[in-house]
């Protein structure tokens, strides 16, 4: 709407402007259109260097300059029994025979709900008016076995006016599903605050 009433207001200045300095112009080249030029003034510049020998040029004798000796070669070992000593000192095993201990298998599959993609909420135009520079809203919802995000509520908001675009942000949410003996379970009252940052 700003666009069309900056069109409709400044064509019309645009046009006069526009007519004005073509008539300036216009009057300045029918008065200048009898001069003529009387005299040829061409002027010529010369920027190349010229390089003179001269007698004070001479030639010094060029030193190749000295390189430091290599170090000596490293010994060499004539000895052909020559190994390092090795001595390994092992100790008393301890006796587990009458241990009872349970050390499981090491990998549990159950996990809760993750997430994978959390896309940031937009800041709303109509709230940056009445907006802090740091706002919050702390949201709860449910993770389906599928990963998507239903049931979204607002519990708590420092302005109740980015409510709205914080859940449709977590509307977007996609979830790695709770799973329970290997098996995908819904997970209920997952809570997350958002936070809005007012760059200005």
């Amino acid at each position: 709407m700003n666009n069309l009433i900056r069109l409709i207001t400044g064509l019309p200045g645009a046009v006069v402007v526009t007519s004005f300095i073509f008539l300036v112009l216009a009057a300045v080249i029918s008065n200048q259109g009898n001069v003529e030029l009387s005299e040829d003034r061409s002027v010529q510049i010369n920027v190349t260097r010229q390089l003179q020998d001269t007698a004070d040029q001479r030639t010094e004798d060029f030193q190749r300059p000295v390189l430091d000796q290599p170090p000596p070669p490293p010994p060499t070992v004539t000895d052909p029994s020559f190994r390092p000593e090795m001595s390994v000192q092992m100790g008393e095993l301890p006796d587990l025979s009458n241990v009872d201990i349970d050390i499981g298998t090491g990998f549990n599959p159950d996990r809760d709900a993750q997430p994978l993609v959390r896309i940031p909420p937009q800041y709303p135009q109509r709230c940056m008016a009445r907006a802090e520079t740091s706002e919050s809203v702390l949201v709860e919802f449910d993770v389906t076995p599928e990963g998507t995000v239903v049931n979204p509520r607002v519990l708590e908001s420092t302005n109740s006016c980015l409510n709205s675009a914080a859940m449709r942000a977590v509307e977007r949410w996609r979830y790695n599903p709770k799973i329970v003996d290997n098996v995908a379970e819904p997970r209920v009252g997952v809570r997350t605050t958002i936070e809005f940052q007012l760059e200005g």
